[in-house]
């Protein structure tokens, strides 16, 4: 089975519509000798709108039909009659795409909120027809005008996805286990790094219906500030989520020591955009059916003298007690959104 593409940057090219031409026209009737000039005016091209969708969850479609163009306003016609508008151009893109300008760098829309809409190229106007341009002097016009041509524009989108809460570890630390026991979500899991090679968001519902989106964030290792691993790929999928989901591997596999894995994995995202560390925040031991587990978990609360949520993704061990600090913490994250998430 062919696994579907994730993108989650993609350059587009749009054009809005051209405005109809206005008409040249006079009126002809039956015992109306001296008809005047009743040419209508064309109509406006299509805008271009961008809008954010929750069912979209990735540019894919834009990375397979870059070129975007929407209709031209039709041209006016006699008896002034107004040409038909240029129908919209709607394009859905997910909830926390960024809009940008592939020349200057210009953010045109940041679409975050479900339903948002921005208008990135707007139709032209449509033309005057010659009934505009009579008067007790010139009583026959052949005046008119044509309709504006529409905006062309490279754009360059940015998806970063927008949850309430992200896993951040580093790879073989079970995110993806993780994550499959709290949620609806089956991202893929295996035995080796970088299993998961394109964020994946899993939904948690609550007895009282309250949903909590948490992303599955992958590619951090040392030096995924600078690009090294997936990188910058991914990092900034980490900006919008409210609350940060430490994940360590308590079991200290090949060696590792968790408290340097915490360590590092804070430098990191110090290092990518400081302010994330400001965020309400989770520490997650999992892998504690594991021999190691318990003796690391010791030393580990020792050093770091903050709550520690010990859990196994395999066993399901903590995990309803780990759901439950994650509602406690989205409610109090609410009160205080994130700041410089863009």
């Amino acid at each position: 089975m062919k696994v579907r593409k994730f993108v989650d940057s993609v350059r587009v090219y749009i054009q809005s519509g051209a405005g109809g031409n206005g008409c040249v026209s006079f009126r002809r009737e039956k015992y109306v000798p001296r008809g005047g000039p009743d040419g209508g005016d064309g109509g406006r091209g299509g805008h271009v709108i961008f809008r954010a969708s929750r069912d979209v969850d990735s540019l894919l479609r834009l990375y397979f039909s870059p070129h975007q163009r929407a209709p031209d306003g039709g041209a006016g016609r006699g008896r002034r009659q107004h040409g038909r508008d240029g129908r919209d151009l709607l394009i859905d893109v997910p909830c926390g795409t960024i809009v940008r300008r592939a020349d200057s760098g210009e953010t045109l829309a940041d679409l975050v909120e479900h339903d948002a809409q921005a208008i990135v190229a707007r139709g032209g106007r449509g033309g005057r027809g010659n009934w505009h341009f009579r008067g007790p002097a010139h009583q026959a016009p052949l005046e008119h005008t044509d309709g504006e041509p529409g905006e062309e524009l490279t754009l360059q989108l940015e998806l970063k996805l927008v949850s309430d809460g992200g896993l951040v570890g580093f790879p073989n630390a079970g995110k993806s286990s993780l994550l499959s026991r709290l949620s609806d979500a089956h991202p893929k899991i295996a035995a080796y790094p970088f299993t998961t090679l394109n964020p994946i968001i899993g939904t948690l519902v609550y007895d009282d219906y309250s949903r909590i989106r948490v992303a599955d964030i992958p590619g951090l290792i040392e030096g995924a500030h600078a690009g090294a691993g997936l990188g910058h790929d991914f990092l900034r999928h980490i900006e919008r989520a409210a609350m940060l989901i430490y994940v360590i591997d308590m079991a200290g596999a090949d060696g590792r020591d968790p408290h340097q894995d915490y360590a590092n994995l804070k430098r990191e995202l110090k290092l990518h955009r400081r302010e994330l560390l400001n965020r309400p925040s989770l520490i997650v031991a999992n892998k504690m059916d594991l021999p190691a587990a318990a003796e690391n978990l010791r030393v580990f609360r020792k050093k770091l003298r903050r709550r520690v949520l010990p859990v196994s993704a395999a066993t399901g061990a903590g995990i309803p007690a780990l759901k439950q600090a994650i509602y406690k913490l989205w409610k109090a994250a609410r009160l205080q959104p994130p700041s410089g998430g863009g």
